[in-house]
């Protein structure tokens, strides 16, 4: 695929306490409408910025699509509820002010995310007040209670262990919406939360180990799944040991005894961030060829 000149242009879509939370949008020059595609990029709900995926961006906008890269509230600062509420907001403004500010089609959005903004993808199916017509989901994942969040995780207690200090020190007291690479220290706050089994208990502020699991229900989209839920497609790597592939396969499950038109997209071989790989990777290039043919057949 011959890349074409892409432009950017950010805007600011919310002010919470002096955060500005922003959104670039990547547009192929030209002057027709366009569907649009929501991008929500990963980090755990912790760490990362807009521009973190920016080979899928940017592979999604070769495609003839306008790309919303969106920023949202970091945890643990900013607690799951006031993130989801970010992700509803993006939406509503994507969909009230995209036509005048981009030139889009407000009735064709879509939402692609990774990891965390994988899972905030699946959220968008059934939380937001615009519900995207598709859905897809690149490694990420459809509960936030699940034993492989409240445990201790074995793969990363093969890691040096962190410190409760050096955890601590690494996040800040004031609100967030993006971070830089190497984004600080915040990779060892994660870190430090798998090996205790805490990431639930610290982006949420709920404890799954102790408070009743209906708690988790509004967060958890496999327990959303009604038959009017969005077209998803799923797309995971069958070696991955941060999102366990199962998460996508269990989502599939539910999707297909809704009724959902869904598709599940195993990338054998491959781990968590696969598409670092670069797409020269056979296995990769399939995937997001899969990835452009089912938003084309969805939006």
């Amino acid at each position: 695929m011959i890349e074409k000149i892409i432009n950017k242009q950010t805007y600011t879509y919310k002010i919470v306490d002096n955060c500005e939370i922003k959104a670039d949008v990547y547009n192929v020059s030209g002057k027709e409408i366009k569907p649009a595609i929501v991008f929500i990029h990963g980090g755990a709900l912790i760490l990362g910025n807009r521009e973190s995926h920016l080979v899928v961006i940017k592979t999604i906008a070769n495609a003839g699509y306008t790309v919303v890269s969106i920023d949202y509230r970091l945890a643990p600062e900013t607690k799951l509820k006031d993130i989801i509420e970010d992700l509803c907001d993006a939406l509503n403004w994507v969909q009230n002010k995209g036509k005048s500010l981009f030139n889009i089609d407000p009735h064709r959005i879509g939402v692609v995310g990774n990891s965390a903004g994988g899972y905030l993808a699946l959220m968008s199916g059934f939380a937001a007040d615009y519900i995207p017509k598709a859905l897809v989901s690149i490694y990420g994942y459809g509960d936030i209670d699940g034993n492989w969040f409240k445990n201790p995780d074995s793969f990363y207690c093969q890691q040096p262990l962190i410190s409760e200090q050096a955890a601590y020190a690494a996040i800040s007291t004031k609100i967030i919406s993006e971070t830089v690479p190497p984004h600080g220290n915040r990779f060892l706050f994660y870190t430090y939360c798998r090996q205790n089994g805490i990431w639930p208990k610290e982006v949420i502020g709920y404890d799954p180990r102790i408070e009743p699991a209906e708690m988790f229900d509004q967060f958890c989209p496999i327990r959303n799944i009604t038959p009017s839920y969005p077209s998803t497609m799923l797309v995971h790597g069958d070696q991955d040991t941060d999102v366990p592939y199962e998460r996508s396969v269990e989502m599939a499950t539910k999707l297909e005894e809704a009724g959902v038109k869904h598709k599940l997209v195993t990338v054998p071989g491959k781990g968590h961030l696969f598409e670092l790989a670069g797409f020269e990777d056979q296995a990769v290039a399939m995937a997001f060829s899969e990835v452009i043919i089912f938003l084309k057949q969805n939006i």
